[in-house]
């Protein structure tokens, strides 16, 4: 591979993309790569991955995982010399959750009056609102607050900021977000004040950071990160959350929902409802 910027796009039956999905999460030379599936032809049968590697090596390991899928067809395509992020986001729609409506600066005169707006701006950040996963937690927040309110609450893996930004939002007196890359916390920090919302963000791997531990316990914690970590910090989501709290999670294929939820099941959590966007799924758990 050459060190020109390059999309990885493969394409085939959904079972066969999902497989190689779950290779590409088990990969711990790909850990950092940023990737989506998505199903592109209802009709066919035919769903799509889009890899965006950021080094050679990330690009020939990427090409090697799914050239281990015969069924899947692989091309390698190079990007334009432009800032292809902000082409690609500027033609995003803005999208509709429950209450909340995200949109990016583009569309900033289509918000409606009826509705939690959330302007966010990505950069390099993930979580426009776009992806199944983000939508899964909005959704499944939106239903949860029909009922009651979460005074404090914690995003761990924030990316834009948007899901603790939709709880300071919408009542939370305390909303923290931490995520492990520099860039999306400042990020984070920027679409907070976009949206003068009373929240914080810090740059932490875990939950150990001093403000996260100092704004313990909390009543609801989302995780929108992949299924390992996920696997990973459910002892320490449990320790962070009250009695009765609930956590959303997220990141996760529907062929992982089983493994990540046997290891909070374990913990004494229960499952209070499960949603399906795409191949994606999301949890909504009670701490017993």
């Amino acid at each position: 591979m050459n060190e020109d910027a390059v999309q990885i796009v493969a394409r085939g039956p959904r079972a066969v993309a999902e497989a190689a999905a779950l290779a590409i999460d088990a990969n711990l030379l790909l850990e950092s790569v940023t990737y989506s599936i998505l199903e592109e032809d209802e009709d066919r049968g035919i769903w799509r991955i889009d890899a965006f590697p950021t080094t050679p090596d990330e690009a020939d390991g990427l090409v090697a995982a799914l050239g281990d899928y015969p069924e899947l067809k692989t091309v390698v395509e190079k990007l334009a010399d432009a800032d292809w992020l902000a082409m690609a986001l500027s033609g995003l729609p803005p999208v509709r959750a429950g209450r909340f409506f995200v949109f990016g600066a583009h569309d900033k005169g289509r918000a409606p009056t009826n509705t939690v707006n959330l302007r966010i701006e990505a950069g390099a950040a993930f979580g426009t609102g776009h992806h199944g996963t983000t939508v899964g937690c909005l959704f499944a927040y939106d239903e949860l607050i029909k009922a009651r309110r979460f005074e404090r609450v914690l995003d761990v893996g924030a990316g834009t900021g948007v899901l603790a930004i939709a709880a300071a939002r919408t009542g939370s007196a305390k909303a923290v977000g931490t995520d492990i890359d520099g860039p999306s916390v400042r990020i984070s920090r920027e679409n907070a004040k976009l949206n003068k919302a009373n929240a914080r963000f810090v740059h932490a791997s875990g939950l150990g950071h001093r403000l996260v531990r100092d704004a313990a316990p909390y009543d609801l914690v989302f995780a929108n990160i992949l299924a390992p970590p996920l696997v990973a910090l459910s002892h320490d989501i449990k320790g962070a959350l009250k009695p009765g709290g609930f956590a959303i999670l997220s990141g996760l294929l529907r062929t992982q929902e089983r493994r990540v939820l046997a290891a909070y099941l374990s913990k004494g959590f229960r499952l209070h409802r499960r949603l399906h966007r795409d191949a994606w799924a999301t949890l909504v758990l009670r701490r017993a």
